[in-house]
């Protein structure tokens, strides 16, 4: 019997011409075991490659009985709520984790990244960009960017406002997702694709791209770019930011370990290891010459930053004199205000 990646029942959103735009997906499957994997691919008649199949309402009560009978009794609730919907329904298949090819396989992956399945670079997203749509995403649901202006008059004419919050290929991740145990301060800075461990806190300037996120607990008041991912205890301060691949980090992989500190307006271009404090407006990238500091306060070298990548107990910071970065060891432990991280 051939074992599944992932699957999902969605609901979605299609323009005039029948194309996917969005899709929500209530309850995501990762790695489902043989019983529901053959129930769902004896159902839907499936072959062993990925597919988007659009499901109609004569395959939705045999589904779900066959889920029922495999144990699965939470995604046959869920099919059954699907009976009598007006809107596309979508079942989502994966047999193996390869890069999306479309709409409905890249939501169903930015929804096992929200919904804590998988952490951030567990699952391949490459090219997820070009399988995304610009869409407006309004109070009416997501639109089609040319059939938005159409929308626009017909709402006018019934004296109604269409508010469009946004044009992106990525909604927000609260109108999928909301996962257990976080506080967001300000949803629209939060994309469908974030991971935010429990105790997580977002304040109202931090923002979260996707296939990013934290481990929690931890303060976010700056930013976290797409491929960067925050240990456990660690705070960043208003204004800081970490560079992802996306904006110019190239193929290193951006981390923040855990009990790190970045200061306000701070920020790094190379991975931190355990208990880093980088200081208030400082900003490291890999090449960053750093004067590196024995215990004592002198100087041991010259150091490029991409040399310190990855290790632990650091202490970056500018001389006030001569303006200098420079880096020592990190001997007070960073005392992270407990009450911040309590949700």
């Amino acid at each position: 019997m051939s074992e599944l990646y992932s699957v999902g029942f969605g609901v979605g959103t299609c323009n005039s011409k029948g194309d996917w735009l969005e899709v929500y997906y209530p309850q995501p499957l990762l790695r489902p075991n043989a019983e529901v994997a053959a129930a769902i691919i004896e159902t839907l008649k499936i072959g062993n490659g990925n597919t988007a199949l659009a499901l109609d309402s004569a395959q939705l009560q045999p589904l779900a009985d066959k889920l029922s009978q495999a144990g699965a009794e939470e995604q046959a609730a869920i099919l059954r709520q699907f009976a009598g919907s007006q809107r596309p329904l979508v079942a989502t298949v994966l047999f193996s984790d390869d890069a999306p090819q479309n709409v409905p396989e890249a939501y169903l992956k930015l929804h096992q990244l929200s919904h804590r399945l998988v952490k951030p670079h567990e699952t391949k997203l490459d090219g997820i960009f070009g399988k995304l749509v610009n869409v407006a995403w309004t109070n009416r649901g997501a639109i089609d960017l040319e059939e938005l202006p159409q929308r626009q008059l017909e709402a006018r004419l019934k004296g109604e406002h269409l508010d469009v919050a946004c044009v992106d290929k990525f909604p927000k991740m609260t109108n999928y997702v909301v996962p257990a145990g976080v506080r967001i301060a300000h949803t629209a800075r939060v994309r469908l694709g974030a991971y935010l461990g429990e105790g997580t806190t977002i304040m109202h300037e931090g923002f979260v791209n996707f296939n990013a996120g934290t481990e929690g607990p931890g303060m976010i008041e700056g930013r976290i770019s797409a491929g960067v991912f925050v240990g456990a205890g660690s705070d960043l301060g208003g204004g800081c930011s970490t560079m992802g691949t996306l904006s110019g980090g190239g193929n290193i992989v951006i981390s923040v370990g855990d009990n790190c500190l970045l200061g306000a307006n701070a920020g790094i271009g190379i991975p931190l290891g355990d208990r880093c404090t980088v200081e208030s407006g400082l900003y490291i990238t890999a090449g960053t010459k750093v004067a590196l500091l024995d215990d004592a306060g002198k100087l041991v070298e010259h150091i490029k930053a991409r040399d310190l990548a990855g290790k632990s107990d650091l202490l970056f910071r500018r001389n006030s004199v001569n303006g200098a970065v420079e880096c020592l060891t990190n001997k007070s432990a960073v005392e992270l205000n407990e009450a911040l991280h309590s949700n």
